[in-house]
């Protein structure tokens, strides 16, 4: 079987590279087992502006935000789901300094700061130092994209349901084979499988775990999402709330721990004044790496191999606006953008 590109991963950034090279009429094949602990398996799917305890906005959001909204759409309607929810942030404040940081942005006029005054909250919540919103905020309903695109794939005999193995893979003059399969290039979107790839492994990768657990709480309103540490989102399954995550960059293993579950359960008995009950607990891999951009572009010696991947908790908002930024390189030579360019570690992906 002869393809223009053969991709390893199908999470959320092998997803969108497939979905823009399809459409701009490129042949693939996809390789992907379903593993259930990936991260985009795991992960809630946020989209959110504004980030850290000085309440900045993440990196290119001004850009990333609006194209995320509109591909995202757009792919609802091409599968028949949908894929994107608006679910603004309730930001409850866990300490007086996080209070007053978001009181100053919102007073220099960050737009994506907004009061909140409904008092219902105090039905729900302790409420220590007040709260208050981040608009907009989205949600990308990663339980349905995946299989959906999955579904795609399958009948478009696009898809190989198996584990990749790297001893099956050949370099040749121009080409790649991989057992049948003959392609022009391979692109790597595989997570954190990339930070032990021969060819990629000398990126700055930061893997680190995070966990989640799904609850149940009937009668906590599932308009907004919910943050003190701990973030809950309302999940499409009715009464059910995902709760996460921690970021562990020490561990033994993929698995859920015990601590974890425990001190979420600590912490949310303190916040929350409603009955919940755990219905599961998650734990996965997150791809991130040191510089909090992403891994994008062709290894600098060997032109067939290519790597999509790198972009941690911020997979679902910088993975629709460069994969058709990677996928307009691959097949017009458009430039990547600089800061996520993989030729900025030319040296070191150049050592041999």
């Amino acid at each position: 079987m002869r393809v223009d590109f053969l991709l390893i991963g199908q999470g959320i950034a092998g997803t969108w590279l497939s979905y823009y090279l399809s459409k701009k009429g490129a042949s693939i094949i996809v390789i992907d087992d379903a593993a259930q602990n990936a991260a985009s398996r795991v992960a809630a799917g946020i989209i959110n502006p504004v980030t850290g305890r000085r309440v900045v906005r993440t990196w290119m959001i001004e850009e990333l935000l609006p194209f995320a909204a509109s591909a995202y759409e757009q792919m609802g309607k091409e599968l028949g789901i949908t894929a994107l929810l608006q679910k603004d942030i309730i930001d409850f404040f866990s300490a007086p300094d996080i209070k007053l940081a978001f009181e100053k942005r919102l007073q220099e006029g960050e737009g994506y700061l907004k009061k909140w005054d409904s008092p219902l909250l105090n039905d729900f919540f302790h409420v220590d130092f007040g709260w208050g919103m981040i608009s907009p905020v989205y949600m990308a309903q990663l339980e349905d994209i995946l299989p959906a695109w999955r579904l795609h794939l399958t009948a478009n005999q696009q898809l190989a349901e198996e584990k990749f193995d790297p001893a099956q893979l050949f370099l040749h003059d121009g080409h790649i084979s991989y057992r049948d399969i003959i392609a022009q290039k391979i692109i790597f979107c595989d997570g954190v499988a990339a930070a032990n790839n021969p060819w990629f492994s000398k990126l700055p990768f930061a893997l680190h775990k995070g966990e989640a657990l799904i609850l149940e709480i009937p009668d906590l309103p599932r308009e907004n999402i919910y943050k003190k540490g701990l973030t809950l989102v309302p999940l499409k399954e009715k009464n059910y709330f995902w709760l996460g995550s921690n970021y562990l960059w020490e561990y033994k293993n993929d698995l859920p721990t015990e601590k974890f579950q425990n001190e979420a359960r600590q912490k949310l008995n303190y916040w929350l004044k409603l009955p919940f009950r755990i219905m599961d607990h998650k734990a996965a891999l997150r791809p991130a790496n040191v510089e909090r951009r992403p891994f994008v572009g062709i290894h600098p010696l060997h032109p067939s191999i290519g790597i999509f991947n790198g972009m941690g908790t911020k997979g679902c908002s910088l993975a629709p606006y460069f994969a058709k930024q990677f996928a307009e390189f691959l097949l017009s030579g458009e430039a990547i953008l600089p800061e996520a360019d993989i030729n900025r570690f030319q040296k070191i992906l150049s050592r041999t």
